[in-house]
């Protein structure tokens, strides 16, 4: 069991495995687990309660998760007498951006972690916090289907909640039917493992050193997009998550933007012809493929990106959060940054609009 409760975007949905018709036991208690929220923060900098929930029994609690003005992030959660309180310091350029916040906790070990990290970045900021008291299961039913128990500010595009510890760092942004050139023809990226090879435009063929995947709510930052063939080179449609970039290079590249090659985000192409937003379940599961020099892969006709770890070798603690925990150390790459211009939304659409013309 991981995902146990989501809520925002139209959605509200609980594990039925965990709670079937209603909630769970008032005392069942959550050990471990993961509170995760995506927001937009005020650019005007005003404080935002960004979810707050109360409750009376079978004793007094609270979860709250406050932005401040100076950029903090502030999480309380009462039970009974027992208050835990951290607050982690955001960086002042994070502002106006769509933040992820994941709250990861161990009771039984008596330690926590709260995360902020942007959707498209590659450098969460974390911290420990004091030891974390555990979780009613019934809250987050109440949060879900109770909304007269809770407060979410309009700026928050998800809530979601696990009973295990999510990773943080690099993430995959392909479906599972993404079909990837190999030596042997095109292979969907679920079927690809370590030692299988694939094809690169400027590399040739390389190995695949590790694949990772994850289960995720299919909203905010994770919502689906399908690219559409004939649109940056694409043989067919392929689905991915907003933050899978594109490598585009050509002619019109050079001439629009004075560079060989530009690097388009799927959520920047998002206009109605060259990519809209799909329908999907609600969990989605994402792959990517680890390769050695962080080549861009051929994917349905066009380049996009590999996974980028960047030096994430070298940072044993954020390595054991990561998704890359049980990969062996060996394989673990150092990557460096192409460098290339990453195109806004109204480049990518002027881009896209000059190719289909």
């Amino acid at each position: 069991m991981s995902w146990l409760a989501i809520c925002g975007e139209g959605q509200r949905w609980v594990c039925p495995d965990r709670f079937g018709q209603s909630a769970a036991p008032q005392e069942d208690l959550l050990a471990e687990g993961c509170l995760m929220l995506e927001t937009r923060l005020s650019g005007e900098g005003r404080p935002q309660t960004l979810l707050q929930y109360e409750r009376k029994a079978p004793w007094p609690g609270s979860i709250s998760i406050r932005a401040v003005p100076d950029g903090g992030i502030v999480l309380v959660l009462e039970q009974g007498k027992d208050r835990f309180h951290t607050t982690l310091q955001s960086p002042p350029d994070t502002r106006t951006d769509v933040l992820r916040i994941t709250f990861n906790w161990d009771s039984r070990a008596r330690h926590g972690r709260i995360t902020l990290e942007r959707p498209e970045g590659d450098h969460p900021v974390a911290q420990d916090t004091p030891p974390p008291p555990p979780l009613l299961a019934e809250d987050l039913y109440s949060i879900v289907h109770r909304p007269a128990l809770r407060e979410i500010d309009r700026d928050v595009v998800f809530f979601a909640a696990s009973d295990r510890q999510q990773p943080v760092g690099p993430m995959p942004a392909l479906s599972a039917r993404v079909p990837v050139a190999t030596p042997f023809g095109d292979r969907p990226v679920a079927q690809l493992i370590c030692g299988d090879t694939v094809c690169t435009r400027d590399h040739g063929v390389v190995p695949v050193l590790h694949r990772v995947n994850r289960t995720v709510p299919a909203l905010g930052s994770f919502r689906p997009i399908r690219l559409r063939a004939p649109y940056f080179g694409l043989t067919q449609d392929v689905v991915v998550a907003p933050h899978q970039r594109l490598v585009i290079t050509g002619t019109d590249v050079e001439y629009i933007f004075g560079r060989e090659a530009v690097l388009v985000p799927a959520q920047s192409l998002v206009n109605g012809f060259a990519a809209h937003h799909v329908d999907s379940p609600l969990l989605l599961t994402y792959h990517q493929l680890l390769l050695p020099r962080h080549e861009p892969a051929l994917i349905a006709g066009a380049q996009m990106e590999s996974l980028y770890i960047g030096r994430l070798r070298r940072d044993r603690a954020a390595l054991g959060r990561s998704l890359l925990a049980d990969c062996p150390s060996g394989l673990l790459p150092e990557h460096a940054r192409a460098g290339l211009k990453v195109l806004g939304s109204f480049e990518a659409n002027t881009l896209a609009q000059a190719r289909a013309a």
